[in-house]
């Protein structure tokens, strides 16, 4: 019995017990391709389809959207997605496809968004029905969001939108946009507007996909060009675009009031610690198994060291006594993580030495390649949602009370 589960109420124990044997009976058939990394890098419609039949299956069983009410589509038992999640990856199966949808769409239209559109649209995104891509980063404004300047203009009971959205994951798929959007130049922030936008095979709407480092694509840049929107579209009021997308960085980064589903990355089964051990086996370094070397069995000593201490912090942040205020771990929670992955991509390289270079394609090189992959992709984490740099920030002036940087 994990750590967790011993702490379950009753309720949560019948729930924890349904997860497990709904995950175990009805689990998805290995495909016969390689999923990508991460929900935001699926380029193929096979591979589309896969995930969102997945993702459908897994909220019909009621494993999505737990903690939302009901009339929204959701399950209405506050408080278990968590064990959801859990279970979902202790249960070795796939991610879901919606990643952008659940975790950050979903929450924000809940909060912000009106009757109409919360029944409209919060069922179709838990059940991965439908496509969901964020529209915050512009060409001129990445870590400093609030100079966006994407405009929105009133012309009757419309509004017209014109601009350049970069870095938009999965925008390719995506039949709907959550969007920053500038409705004033008097006030930085308090000209920011807040709106739902429809994307995919629409007037006024271009979307070009951005290749990667890694050759992979699920980047896009998404170019407005007199678009029309009704004013039914806009969250929350005009002017109140900051307060709203706050509420999406706050889930993007770990801290909502929402818990998302299991969503993202391809981390299944086994931790960190155990797949470099695994690596580390098979590898050689100067004739003998990687294994042996003891540079070697230091560094992954430093990866297990990294993620007993993040999954003791998440054990700590559910004791109030423990937190000195409730925002610290789930903040600090996105530095460390992504950057967890960044030292353990690492760590992997140094196993596999000179086979490191060899890539997916290579049927020589270890674990399929995926390591590499893995590697170059890490270093876009550690940037979405804030870099590490503009988190650390954050951390500092909001929580520590300290100074802002100049």
């Amino acid at each position: 019995m994990s750590q967790a589960a011993k702490k379950d109420t009753p309720e949560q124990a019948e729930y924890r017990a349904y997860c497990r044997k709904w995950i175990e009976e009805n689990r998805p058939e290995e495909p016969d391709f390689r999923l990508p990394l991460q929900a935001i890098e699926v380029m193929d419609e096979g591979v589309k389809e896969y995930l969102q039949t997945w993702q459908k299956k897994a909220y019909d069983g009621g494993l999505i959207g737990v903690d939302y009410p009901t009339e929204y589509g959701g399950g209405g038992k506050s408080g278990m997605q968590t064990i959801a999640n859990q279970e979902l990856a202790a249960g070795d199966v796939p991610y879901f496809i919606n990643v952008i949808g659940l975790g950050m769409c979903a929450p924000t239209i809940f909060h912000h968004a009106s009757e109409e559109l919360k029944r409209r649209f919060i069922p179709q995104i838990l059940s991965g029905e439908m496509i969901w891509c964020q529209g915050f980063s512009e060409p001129g404004a990445g870590s400093d969001l609030a100079s966006c300047n994407t405009s929105v203009v009133k012309k009757g009971d419309k509004w017209i939108v014109n601009g350049h959205k970069v870095w938009t994951s999965l925008a390719h798929y995506a039949g709907w946009m959550i969007a920053l959007v500038r409705t004033s130049n008097h006030d930085k922030y308090k000209g920011l507007s807040f709106f739902v936008l429809p994307v995919q095979d629409t007037k006024g709407v271009t979307i070009r996909p951005l290749i990667k480092i890694t050759g992979e694509t699920g980047f896009n840049e998404v170019i407005f060009e007199d678009l029309e929107v009704p004013d039914s579209y806009r969250l929350d009021d005009v002017g109140k675009g900051w307060t709203v997308a706050m509420t999406t960085l706050t889930h993007e980064r770990g801290a909502g009031t929402l818990v998302g589903p299991n969503t993202g990355m391809s981390a299944r089964g086994a931790t960190r610690t155990q797949r470099l051990l695994e690596l580390a086996k098979k590898c050689r370094r100067n004739g003998k198994p990687a294994i042996d070397d003891p540079f070697i069995r230091d560094r992954i000593a430093l990866v297990a060291v990294w993620e007993e201490g993040l999954a003791q912090n998440q054990r700590r942040a559910k004791v109030p006594g423990l937190t000195d205020d409730p925002m610290r771990i789930p903040l600090q929670g996105k530095v460390s993580f992504t950057e967890l992955a960044q030292l353990a991509a690492t760590v992997a390289l140094e196993i596999e030495g000179q086979a490191s270079s060899l890539y997916i394609a290579d049927p020589m090189a270890p674990d399929s390649g995926t390591w590499p992959l893995t590697f170059l992709n890490s270093y876009g984490n550690t940037i979405a949602a804030g870099t590490s740099e503009v988190q650390r920030n954050i951390l500092g002036e909001r929580v520590l009370g300290m100074a802002k940087s100049k």
